[in-house]
């Protein structure tokens, strides 16, 4: 299922992109396939929308309980100090920021290749070739998911109804997938013994 060669089998290229796998000419331009099929796989993308949204609201509780914690020593630090220390309060909003960045770049770029919420949901993000997801993937997810819901939020959710895959507007832009991690990765069945 995931992409883990060329697909070159040691046939001879020309300069245009054509390759000789096997006998037969290819003007592919070596671009790997598409690794999920939803006609022949439609269990790697049952449900994955409700449960992309389960995860989203998980993965916004993970996210705002550091903010909550730092605006509560802000505002207690701000008594102690007459005041002085509320001119902190400028900082959350980049901190919260930055802490999303870094939250979302090394979930996805971690070895589940998904968030805590995702986790949860047995959801894992993969490129649509079927690789790992990894750090400036998960930023740049996060920055243009952020960014489609503020300046076209209903089309970024609508634009998944109509697809096979159940790609979101930045999963298209970004070339990802999100898909069910338990059916992407059989349980190894015990070997039989007669």
């Amino acid at each position: 299922m995931s992409y883990s060669g060329s697909g070159n089998t040691g046939g001879a290229s020309n300069t245009g992109g054509a390759s000789n796998a096997g006998g037969a000419w290819r003007s592919d331009g070596g671009v790997p396939p598409h690794a999920f099929d939803p006609w022949t796989q439609p269990e790697l993308f049952r449900g994955v929308l409700t449960r992309r949204l389960f995860a989203f609201l998980i993965d916004v509780l993970v996210l705002s309980i550091p903010v909550i914690l730092a605006c509560i020593f802000i505002a207690v630090f701000g008594v102690v100090t007459l005041g002085l220390g509320w001119a902190l309060f400028w900082l959350v909003s980049p901190a919260s920021v930055i802490w999303a960045l870094i939250y979302y770049g090394a979930s996805i770029g971690g070895p589940h290749s998904a968030t805590l919420g995702m986790r949860v949901m047995d959801l894992e993000l993969r490129t649509w070739y079927g690789a790992p997801g990894y750090f400036v993937l998960g930023a740049m997810h996060a920055v243009l998911f952020w960014i489609s819901v503020s300046v076209l939020s209903p089309l970024v959710l609508l634009v998944g109804l109509f697809n096979g895959r159940r790609r979101l507007l930045h999963d298209i832009v970004l070339g990802t997938v999100v898909v069910n991690s338990s059916v992407r990765v059989p349980v190894p069945q015990p070997a039989r013994t007669t």
